[in-house]
Formats: structure tokens, C-alpha cells, sequence
């Protein structure tokens, strides 16, 4: 099995900085795939920022640069910079990894435990 736990989330004044961490555990052979996703009460979870093992990166538009995805020394670690926050970007934030493993065939995918982000107004 594999587990990502998150860390990072909190409240932050409209225009401040916030950084989101996820790093994974357990039976990992490789992770294809790292993303940041939002989802706010009464909608659907939202793709905002992923990353592929060989380094390319991918936005939403809505947060084009204002988030920065990167990947950590110790390589099963993501994190998300997010900067210039507004109170549009409060949500819970979920990291989800594509991984594959020496125990099974074929990628499966992992989320974290999510991670409450509130932009003050």
C-alpha cells in the first residue's frame, strides 16, 4: 500500500504565500504522476497543477502563474507554491500520485488527506 500524507494548509491574508507538501510512503516502484488538485463545497474536485517523472509541468489556467508545482530531493515529495492568494483560491487542496509498484501491474492512484486553504479578504 501506499500513503500520502499532506501538510501545509492554513489561513493567509489575501496576497500572502502558502506552501503545500505531500510525501508518499510505502510500496512505491515509481511515480508516474504527481498533481495538486481543489475542490470547494458543492463542486467538482479541480486539476490545478501536475507534474510527470520526467519533469514537465502543467496549469490551470486559473492559476497560471501564481502556482508553482516542484518536486523534492527526496524524490516522492511534491510541493505546491502558491502565491498572490485570493479568497477565489480558498478550498481543500489534494495531492494524488500515479504509482506504480513492484506488487502490481499497471499505475493506480493515491490521494492525500487533503488540505484546508483559506485566502482572507
Amino acid at each position: 500500500q501506499v500513503q500520502l500524507v499532506e501538510s501545509g494548509g492554513g489561513l493567509v491574508q489575501a496576497g500572502g504565500s502558502l506552501r503545500l507538501s505531500c510525501a508518499a510512503s510505502g510500496s512505491i516502484f515509481r511515480i508516474d504522476r504527481m498533481e495538486w488538485y481543489r475542490q470547494v463545497p458543492g463542486k467538482q474536485r479541480e486539476l490545478v497543477a501536475g507534474m510527470c517523472s520526467g519533469g514537465r509541468t502543467n496549469y490551470s489556467n486559473s492559476v497560471q502563474g501564481q502556482f508553482n508545482i516542484s518536486r523534492g530531493n527526496a524524490k516522492n515529495t511534491v510541493y505546491l507554491r502558491m502565491n498572490s492568494l485570493k479568497p477565489e483560491d480558498t478550498a481543500v487542496y489534494y495531492c494524488n500520485f500515479q504509482v506504480q509498484s513492484q506488487f502490481y501491474s499497471g499505475p493506480r492512484a493515491y490521494w492525500g488527506q487533503g488540505s484546508p486553504v483559506t485566502g482572507s479578504s
